[in-house]
């Protein structure tokens, strides 16, 4: 971390770098260990390693197990140690009742022999026998345990990442902290997943993450909602002046200094001995003075009626993830305001549904696919109940195993790299492994009319902790070289198939267009990428909405060019 220039001569000290202004110094605040119940926090020498769990809810579910597990080897720990202490205190019992009787008249305590035998007992027999007891290691069962799986503990990135996802999920979907820490994660009626309320510990931890990410806007937030749920708990370190010194600095960071102001006040009068908070409100009052000066009309805070009751405004930074369409989308994700692409009655009266057998194809004769067409412009199509029950789960079944964090194609080098922007775990199956697969592949060639020979083999995908993949084409463009092998071509249409419901989000958008399909299970959607040209069309660029509630399993058929000049010809105009 290096100090940060503020004005001419007046720097902000960064973690420890300290700088002197002009007439006073503020100083970042450190970050600190706090012991959360259930959590371990493991941000102490932070460093990056490949977090795999929370990119596929899949693979979480053993966790859930694998703690069961652990509560009950805790609670067997937790009897024998309370077994122990009654002995122990039996034992001290009745120590204290004959010492007492002793202490009374030590020497003719000791003139009846039993009373002298006694005593040399306890001495040889009863105090080695505690000493022992003392000594017993209950907890070794515990702690043997404990090491054989911590090897599958989540690692640090897994948890910076779940964090992410939260903080994702709150931006997509407009979300208030408050909700979030009340387990409300959308208008979902009850029945559905529900979680317990985030504790004040658990709100910090959110926003000491985002501080870490340089994320003050969501450390704010978060440090808010902390500062509202605090509680004094014996088990834990937290403290509240910890969350106002994070929650004036990320204030000031956010350009809020009044509320930077009231938390460092409200800081003080808890520990009025804290240096660097009293040098921090002299700076804000400085700067408040400077802001007041600018602003005639506006009339400085004195001392001692700010109010601290009142959560601060702040706003987020749409730069620090930039996407030229990122309100459209989370519009879209969120089925808001979809008027302003003019899908009018006359354009919805086209979209038909029907039975499809693909000019008579044998096997759609006797059992023809339900088609809807869902979208004019670009052409979309949902086949319901494409996938039965039964095949889904033989998919599933061959791809859990095989999942791996899914990975996009850097346009510049041509490499293969993770993305923060596609959150979720793939795996591919090919047609020879089980005849379910060479089915599902038959059956896609059947309702298209497309050939699989080009086509990539059958992806499927688990969308993990806020799963999303953000806005992308499915075909390769013009600067991208080696995208795809010459002798198959460009992506000319795409089949995706949702394997699963899900409770709220998920969604799949097209934010050029405003259309937006929503997960239906064995359902599958079917799009051209390609003009009849062979040109690619930019109005099929679309998203994965982030997952709010619910596991999310999809796969997919990219259908390539070759072997689709008599199947799908090329027409008289280039927008065909």
């Amino acid at each position: 971390a290096i100090p940060r220039t503020f004005g001419r001569e007046e720097t902000l000290e960064l973690r420890g770098h300290k700088a002197v202004l002009s007439t006073c110094t503020m100083f970042v605040p450190r970050p600190t260990l706090v012991l959360c119940a259930g959590i371990l926090l493991l941000f102490v020498g932070f460093h990056s390693v490949d977090g795999e769990i929370f990119t596929a809810l899949c693979d979480m579910e053993y966790l859930v197990h694998m703690e069961k597990d652990l509560v009950d080897s805790l609670e067997q720990y937790i009897k024998r140690e309370e077994d122990k202490l009654e002995k122990v205190k039996i034992f001290a019992s009745r120590i204290k009742e004959v010492s007492l009787m002793a202490l009374k008249e030590p020497s003719s305590h000791l003139h009846h022999p039993v009373n002298a035998y006694l005593l040399v007992k306890r001495y040889t027999r009863d105090w080695p026998l505690l000493e022992a007891l003392a000594q017993e290691d209950t907890a070794e069962d515990f702690l043997y345990n404990m090491t054989k799986v911590k090897e599958s503990f989540p690692t640090d990135e897994d948890y910076m990442g779940a964090g992410k996802a939260l903080v994702r999920l709150q931006d997509t979907y407009d979300l208030s902290t408050q909700n979030i820490a009340k387990g409300k994660m959308a208008n979902i009626e009850s029945g559905f997943t529900q979680s317990p309320e985030l504790m004040s510990e658990d709100c910090f931890e959110l926003g000491r993450l985002a501080y870490i990410d340089q994320d003050y806007y969501h450390c704010a937030l978060w440090m808010e909602e902390a500062l509202v749920r605090f509680q004094p708990d014996p088990t834990s370190d937290l403290t509240k002046d910890t969350i106002l010194d994070y929650l004036a600095y990320a204030s000031y960071q956010q350009n809020n200094i009044e509320r930077a102001y009231q938390a460092t006040k409200e800081l003080l009068n808890i520990n009025p001995e804290h240096t660097r908070a009293a040098n921090n409100m002299n700076y804000f009052q400085k700067e408040m003075d400077k802001a007041a000066i600018d602003k005639l009309n506006m009339v400085t805070p004195k001392k001692d009626d700010a109010e601290t009751s009142e959560r601060g405004e702040y706003r987020r930074d749409l730069a620090r993830d930039y996407l030229p369409e990122r309100e459209i989308y989370e519009l879209l994700c969120r089925e808001e305001q979809r008027e302003i692409f003019n899908i009018t009655p006359s354009r919805q009266k086209h979209l038909k549904c029907r039975y499809f057998n693909n000019n008579n194809n044998p096997r759609l004769l006797l059992k023809p696919v339900k088609q809807e067409l869902v979208f004019d412009n670009p052409k979309m199509w949902i086949f319901h109940n494409m996938l039965s029950d039964y095949e889904m789960k033989v998919i599933k079944e061959l791809a859990q195993p095989r999942l791996r964090r899914a990975t996009i194609q850097n346009s510049v080098t041509g490499e293969l790299e993770f993305a923060s922007y596609r959150i979720s775990k793939s795996a591919w199956l090919q047609g020879w492994e089980h005849k379910v697969i060479r089915r599902v592949n038959q059956r896609v060639e059947d309702v298209t009319g497309l050939t699989m020979e080009t086509a990539e083999e059958l992806q499927v995908v688990n969308y993990g902790m806020g799963g999303h993949y953000e806005p992308h084409f499915d075909f390769a463009r013009k600067e991208e070289k080696s995208a795809f092998d010459p002798n198959d071509g460009n992506r000319i249409a795409t089949m995706l198939f949702y394997m699963s419901d899900v409770e709220a989000g998920g969604a799949t958008v097209f934010p050029q267009v405003g259309a937006r399909l929503v997960p239906e299970k064995g359902a599958g959607a079917f799009w051209y990428n390609l003009f009849r040209s062979g040109e690619g069309d930019f109005l099929t660029r679309h998203a994965a909405c982030p997952v709010l509630v619910g596991s999310k399993w999809v796969s997919n058929k990219w259908i390539h060019e070759r072997g689709q000049e008599f199947r799908r010809k090329c027409g008289l105009s280039p927008d065909e």
